[in-house]
């Protein structure tokens, strides 16, 4: 029998992200009022239909960049394979990885207290919130020795069980 779950992440905003956030729609919106005033100014000339023109693209960037900061991960685990993709304001797609679980050398429930190492890749997949947050460790030919943060439902999790090497089963935290 197949064994197929999908999850939609959304990452929640840290206070970095939110002041990003009002910095790029404030200073957005200030240039582009300051533009058009000053194509209201210069009515009648070329230059207000340029600086109308360059309102009309800094209001576009304003709203392109300011919903970039929106960021949800998609998890979709099939037959003992956990796909990540990490998508952008809904237009975007980026796959983060691709795991196979039964080559997983760790997992179980992250705490900042698990030991890290320098040669370890940390990819963060997971909504901000950490009390339930899961890690798994393993190679990847992408990253190389890497670390996965992420925050799985309990039928990804349910899946995820079903699937890991015994060695880590028996050392799960």
């Amino acid at each position: 029998m197949d064994s197929f779950a999908e999850q939609l992440v959304r990452r929640e905003d840290t206070s970095a992200d939110k002041m990003k956030k009002y910095l790029i729609y404030g200073g957005g919106i200030f240039i582009t009022l300051a533009l058009i005033i000053l194509a209201v100014i210069k009515m009648g000339s070329t230059l207000s239909i340029i600086m109308l023109l360059l309102a009309l693209g800094s209001g576009y960037l304003t709203y392109f960049f300011g919903t970039s900061t929106y960021v949800e991960y998609e998890y979709a685990f099939t037959n003992g394979e956990l796909d990540i993709d990490k998508i952008i304001a809904k237009r975007k797609r980026v796959e983060l990885l691709s795991a196979d679980v039964r080559k997983f050398t760790a997992f179980g429930k992250y705490s900042e207290d698990i030991a890290d190492s320098a040669d370890l890749t940390t990819v963060i997949s997971s909504d901000n919130i950490a009390s339930h947050e899961y890690y798994a460790d393993f190679e990847s030919e992408k990253y190389g020795k890497t670390r996965l943060i992420f925050a799985p439902d309990e039928k990804i999790l349910e899946y995820i069980n079903d699937y890991l090497p015994y060695t880590v089963k028996k050392n799960m935290k």
